[in-house]
């Protein structure tokens, strides 16, 4: 839902009546009906940088908040103030308006996104615009901001049902009812044997982490000793996702249209651009679990860095359909490869990371990284694209291969390979400092000692090999 709502404004300046509705002439002394309506670069940015401003709002008020009072109650009370900030900006009439309900429905959205990141609602926007560009009044964009109730009353409905997090529970030394919440999730052949040694690993890995950070749960405590490392790691590994280009991706409507093709032409990509998303996510299902988080991660990187600098190269060559057409393949093939590594392995990385004190602390720091990088290439992309700016358009390829070349470098000397480890041979390595060959040292050490054949049942005798 997240993803959904913060793609559906840059969706939007790919829509004529929007930008008429909202924008203004760029040849005023025509007549009307041949007039081209644009949204300003600064417009373009505020509208799409206010919900960022929001988020980071609601992240800050996350992280004191749901410590406090448990993530189901946050979620509950954040969807119900989405509902209410939707309807400001189904009703806005004019660009004012709509900017400050864009403002508000960030904060909720900020609240909620770290607490559950529903990665599916990423691929939902571009279809449902291809549909409402046709039409020619209001409703082309009214529509999609009232199709986000259908996703935020189905969600809290779920979200008043759904079980506390057991390891919220056990933080607050609430084991009773955390094991009631793990007899909620387990199978209902589940032994209550395992349940029992599950609920007590779990206090165990909390007692060791009270330990560690001299039972500290302040935001103080991310950047202290060894949860410096875990929270710079967690906030370049978010960071890295605008950054590699997939911001880029959001204006692909808009970018396909400053490119030469129609506004159907450019939502047909972008249907596209949708499809192969899933098909991605579902190959990254299948390569995680042989691959590593690590290697998926490096790889893509990598691959964006040669589209974006092909992309840019291409860019530079006279206009003509057949450029168009392959910068538009890029775009949806960045997008695709982004979809199988980068988009789905940073939020298993964001969640691995941290302590489990800490996650959730440490994981709005890192949405923040994220959000305040969005915010700086809100600004720039619009002036990237727009004709009355800088006018790259597939120039823009470069400056993203660029910023995807340093993330990989980063990735490369900083990111450890985590597939396989438990939390708790996880905060070991990180209080004893190793460097990320010493992690990947300790997963050969297991492998060879057959540590990833047990059974779930042998698992627990053999947490810690040490390196």
């Amino acid at each position: 839902m997240e993803g959904y709502d913060t793609s559906l404004m840059k969706a939007f300046f790919g829509i004529p009546v929007f930008r008429e509705f909202y924008g203004k002439p760029v040849n005023p002394d025509r007549p009307p009906e041949h007039r081209i309506y644009e949204i300003s670069p600064a417009w373009q940015s505020g509208l799409t940088s206010s919900a960022f401003v929001g988020q980071i709002i609601g992240l800050l008020i996350n992280g004191f908040i749901a410590d406090q009072f448990g993530y189901r109650r946050t979620m509950i009370g954040a969807l119900i103030g989405l509902c209410l900030f939707v309807l400001l900006a189904f009703l806005s009439i004019n660009i004012f308006m709509l900017l400050a309900a864009h403002f508000l429905c960030g904060i909720p959205l900020g609240i909620f996104q770290t607490l559950s990141t529903v990665y599916a609602a990423e691929m939902c926007g571009a279809s449902i615009i291809r549909t409402v560009a046709k039409m020619q009044s209001q409703w082309a964009y009214r529509l999609p901001f009232a199709l986000q109730w259908a996703f935020a009353v189905p969600i809290l409905l779920g979200v008043i049902f759904a079980p506390e997090s057991p390891w919220w529970l056990t933080k607050q030394d609430r084991l009773d009812e955390a094991r009631r919440s793990l007899v909620r999730l387990a199978r209902k052949d589940s032994d209550g044997s395992k349940i029992d040694e599950t609920l007590a690993m779990m206090k165990h890995t909390n007692d060791v982490e009270k330990y560690l950070s001299n039972e500290g749960m302040s935001f103080m405590e991310c950047f202290r000793g060894v949860n410096l490392r875990r929270t710079e790691i967690a906030c370049m590994v978010w960071a890295a996702q605008a950054l590699s280009g997939n911001a880029l991706a959001g204006y692909a409507a808009y970018f396909y249209q400053q490119e030469g093709f129609s506004a159907q032409n450019s939502f047909n990509l972008s249907i596209g651009l949708t499809g192969l998303g899933i098909v991605g996510n579902i190959i990254a299902w299948l390569l995680l679990p042989s691959i590593g988080r690590r290697k998926l991660y490096l790889c893509g990187l990598f691959l964006s860095f040669i589209i974006f600098i092909i992309a840019g190269g291409i860019a530079i060559l006279p206009q003509s359909n057949a450029r168009s057409w392959t910068l538009g393949s890029l775009i949806v093939s960045a997008t695709f490869v982004y979809n199988i590594t980068i988009g789905p392995v940073c939020y298993i990385l964001v969640a691995e990371i941290p302590s489990s004190r800490l996650r959730v602390k440490t994981v709005v720091i890192a949405r923040v990284a994220y959000i305040v990088s969005n915010l700086a290439l809100g600004v720039l992309i619009p002036r990237m694209l727009n004709p009355t700016a800088w006018n790259w358009k597939g120039k823009a390829g470069f400056f993203f291969s660029g910023t995807s070349l340093i993330c990989f470098a980063w990735s490369y000397w900083r990111l450890p390979e985590l597939f396989g480890l438990s939390y708790l041979e996880i905060d070991i390595l990180f209080e004893r400092r190793a460097k990320p060959s010493k992690f990947r040292e300790l997963q050969a050490n297991l492998e060879s000692a057959g540590y990833f054949s047990l059974t779930r049942t042998e698992q627990p005798g053999c947490l810690w090999r040490g390196y």
